[in-house]
Order: C-alpha cells, then structure tokens, then sequence
C-alpha cells in the first residue's frame, strides 16, 4: 500500500503541475453551449427554442431572455411529473436513471430530483478535481494509503417504477469508480444497511480492522458515529482507534456549529475541507487551505447564475421575480449576497436550488454560502424551511383554536444539545410545553429530514409565547439601526441573543 500511496500522491502532484490556470468564464460558457446543444431537441429544448438560442452572437443573453426561472415545483408541474409518468426526453436526452430525494420546501413530501448518467458523471468529475487539489494541502505521502469513510446515506436504493431512488449521497455512493473501492468503508455491504443505528453499530464494531485516514460527510452524522465508535471500544478520542485520520470532508449543512464539539473527540488537529454537494449537482469544493471559500465547478455540468438577494425580487413564498436580473461569472462582485441560480446536465433549467452566496474571489469564483432565500434552518441537517414552519403553525392554530401571527427561532445549542428555541407571538395562554409538543410532532410528521435530526443530532424544542407587539418593536428598533424591517423567521444565534436580551428589557 506505501508504494500504491507515493503513486498516488505522485499522480495528483504531476496533474496538479501540468493543470493550466483555469477560466471559469469560459468555461461556464462552454458548459451552456454545451448542454443547450445537448438538449435542444427534447420537449424543454424545443419548446424554448434552443436551437435559435445557440444561433445568437450572445447565447447567454439570449438564454437569460428565453427561459424563466424554475423552482422545484413548477419545473416538477410542468416537466419532471411527464419523465416520472414514463415518457422520455423531457428536459435531457433519454430518461434519468435515478431520482434524488429531498426535503420539499412545500407540500407534505419529499422533493424527487432527476438525476442522469451525465450527472453521475458530472459529480465524479468534480471529485476527482476535489481530490487534485488535496496536493495543495501539506500531506504526507502515506496519507494516500489510507482508507476513506463516507458516512451518508444507504446505498441500497429504492425502486419506484423504472428510477432508482434515494438521497444523492447514497446514489453516489452506489456509483463509486472500481478502483477506488478498496479505498472506501465502511464498504458496500454496510453502506446498503438502511436501520442507521444499526449501520453505525456495524461500523463500531469493524472500527478496529480499517486504516482510516478520511472522513466524509455531515457533521453531525460524523460527530455521532465518532462517539458510538469510541464508546464501542472505550477509548479516549477517535485517534486511538484511527490513528492515521487527519482530514474530515464536511458538507450537507454549515460545520462551524460543530466544530469545537467535533474537535473534541480528536487526539490531534486535522485538516477540514468543505463541500457544496446537494441533490441537484456538485456545486463547489474547497481547493486551497488560505481560505475556508469554495471554488465553483465551472467545468462540470452546471451552468451559474447570480440574482442579486434584494427584498424587491422575492416573492413572499421565497421564489423569484421574474424581472430579477441575472448575473454571469464576468458580472458579479465580492460581497453581495446572490440567490443562485443553477442549470444542469440533469435537466434542471434556470432552477431556483434556494440558497444565497456570496463571492469571496471572483476571479477564482470562490464562494461562501451566505443563507437561504426562504430562511431555511439546516444547522442540525433538519433541512427545515419557513414554509414547513408555517404549516406547523397553521396545524398549532387549528388545534388549539389560537393566532399565532409572528414568529422566529434559533438552533441553540444548550448544554452540549442543540435544541430550536422558537417564540411564537400569541395573545393565547396554551401551555408552552403543549405547544412545544405539537409543533414537534407536526415538523416530525410533515418533514423526514426533520423527524431524523430529532432522534439524532436535534435533542428537543423550547417554546416560549410572547405579545406579537414585541415583534414590531423588534423590527422598528432594528430598522432605526439599518436592519431589515420585516421580522427574520430564523435567526443565527447571536441575533437571536439580542433578541432575547430586547425581549428581557420589556
């Protein structure tokens, strides 16, 4: 393995060298003439004339003016719902293999995201481009031996119809390259267990047989499979087990959050790299250790754009205005936070994926993901949205025959747990902890994503019932200091702290 190792790390160090400075620019601009060119004949392809597109002097300006943008359920309404009913070359050429599940920010379920062989193909190429850039990381050769853990999501997907169907961590992993297999644990055997504390209790218990060096995936997975580990073999710290791990791959949810608890089940410091994989392609990846930024894949099978996050271009359910402008690469400044805007070689189409970013370096196109256009809570992987709070609130009204017309909530971590504090503005005198207990089971029962954290990383719910007039005061005091005027439904924890503090001085 020491010699497989050195050629390894000679590989990436020689593609590395030979690698020319990239354009992302360019590239973006090859990436959309390549997949208009590749769909111009299916139904999306047709109906929005890709063909006349590609015959334009600008095909960027002329795609920003021909389509309109999507969110999930009108490119699901109008389009997907015909590739799930059987017919093919809908939005891309053929039919998708797999379907992504993901948390809907509407309705009662799960989103069901297309994902082709192109894509499959896209995000390998990005992974691989991740990994090259492991040679600008300070590692030693015989971290190239090591074996890489992937926590995510099973890999014994679910058939429904003709698709294949799971969580996009769990495609992937179905479709690792052969050779990387005897790299990668826990294994296929173990990574199809579905029951998750009965994966993870297989993982303590073969701990001690593998050479991990890597770790990939959640924080909040990792961090939990890391304590059953340890306390499996009553050890100190995960290093005594694996002696040889120095770099953890985070992605799924902010890991900043984490980070002191996470470091406390180490021996040593390791190196932390970030990730920007989500249901609908593998966005960004960081590739230098000077930043904590990620750099954009702009090679790889989706095309960018960038709406500018200002309050006159969305709507009040979180989608776009038509109207809104968008920006290209060559376009945008450092700073700005920017709704972005993704097309894809699954089909995907001036799609609204729902978060906000901002540049960090524009001419690297690295970035930092800044928040959600519809205030989503994900610190904990709930993968929790305003509209799912709402309902939740709608459901606490019907019960219990009460208003609750403002709200706001924070994931706080108290005690070592995170729990989500919300205060409910509401004139009713309903018990806190009965109204703490409905709107749990109502998010448990309307949101899978939800209904994990609770058994896992989210240890409970704290409600407390205000004076709605105390919202208003908020958001007119803060507006006096250039705040927003209208009240943030989810706030990060030291807003949330000032909150509270104004609530007290009442």
């Amino acid at each position: 393995m020491a010699i497989l190792g050195s050629i390894i790390k000679g590989a990436i160090d020689l593609k590395d060298s030979l690698t020319t400075s990239s354009n992302p620019v360019e590239e973006q601009e090859n990436v959309l003439r390549t997949m208009l060119d590749t769909a111009k004949d299916t139904s999306f392809g047709i109906y929005y004339g890709f063909s006349k597109i590609l015959e334009e002097d600008n095909v960027g300006e002329a795609y920003r003016k021909a389509i309109p943008y999507h969110d999930y359920n009108q490119m699901n309404d109008m389009w997907w719902k015909r590739i799930k009913e059987g017919l093919e070359n809908i939005t891309w050429p053929g039919k998708p293999h797999y379907f992504a599940l993901s948390s809907g920010t509407t309705g009662k379920t799960s989103k069901r995201i297309p994902v082709t062989e192109d894509m499959v193909a896209a995000i390998r190429t990005t992974s691989i481009a991740q990994v090259s850039a492991l040679a600008h990381y300070d590692l030693p050769t015989d971290f190239f031996d090591k074996e890489v853990m992937a926590l995510g999501s099973s890999t014994d997907l679910v058939e429904n119809d003709e698709f294949l169907e799971g969580e996009i961590s769990g495609i992937t992993a179905s479709n690792i390259p052969f050779w990387f297999k005897g790299f990668y644990k826990p294994g296929e055997e173990i990574a199809k267990i579905d029951n998750w504390d009965e994966r993870v209790k297989t993982i303590a218990e073969n701990a001690k047989s593998w050479d991990i060096g890597a770790l990939s995936g959640i924080p909040s997975w990792m961090e939990l499979m890391l304590k059953e580990v340890i306390a499996y073999h009553n050890v100190d710290n995960i290093h005594d087990i694996w002696p040889n791990l120095q770099v953890f791959t985070s992605g799924g949810v902010a890991f900043q959050p984490y980070e002191k608890s996470f470091r406390q089940l180490l021996g040593r410091d390791i190196t932390i790299i970030d990730t920007y994989l989500a249901s609908e392609g593998f966005m960004a990846y960081q590739s230098r250790p000077e930043t904590a930024s990620m750099k954009l894949s702009t090679d790889a099978g989706v095309y960018f754009e960038f709406v500018p996050f200002k309050p006159e271009y969305i709507n009040e359910d979180g989608s776009l205005s038509q109207d809104a402008p968008a920006l290209t690469l060559n376009e945008v400044e450092t700073g700005v936070d920017y709704v972005l805007i993704i097309s894809t070689v699954s089909g995907a189409w001036r799609y609204l994926i729902g978060d906000t970013i901002a540049f960090t370096d524009v001419e690297r196109a690295e970035i930092k993901i800044t928040g959600r256009t519809k205030f989503f809570l994900n610190v904990v992987g709930s993968q929790l949205s305003v509209n799912k709070m709402e309902d939740a609130l709608r459901d606490l009204e019907e019960k219990f025959d009460i208003k609750i017309p403002e709200f706001t909530l924070s994931a706080k971590k108290i005690d070592g747990e995170f729990y989500h504090c919300w205060y409910l503005g509401t004139t009713a005198t309903t018990s806190e902890k009965d109204l703490a207990q409905a709107l749990d089971e109502s998010l448990k029962n309307a949101n899978k994503n939800y209904g994990v954290a609770r058994g896992k990383s989210l240890k409970g719910v704290k409600v407390t019932t205000i004076d709605p007039n105390v919202f208003h005061e908020w958001s007119g005091a803060n507006k006096k200091k250039g705040g927003q005027v209208k009240m943030e439904k989810v706030m990060g924890e030291e807003k949330f702290a000032d909150f509270e503090a104004f609530i007290n001085k009442q």
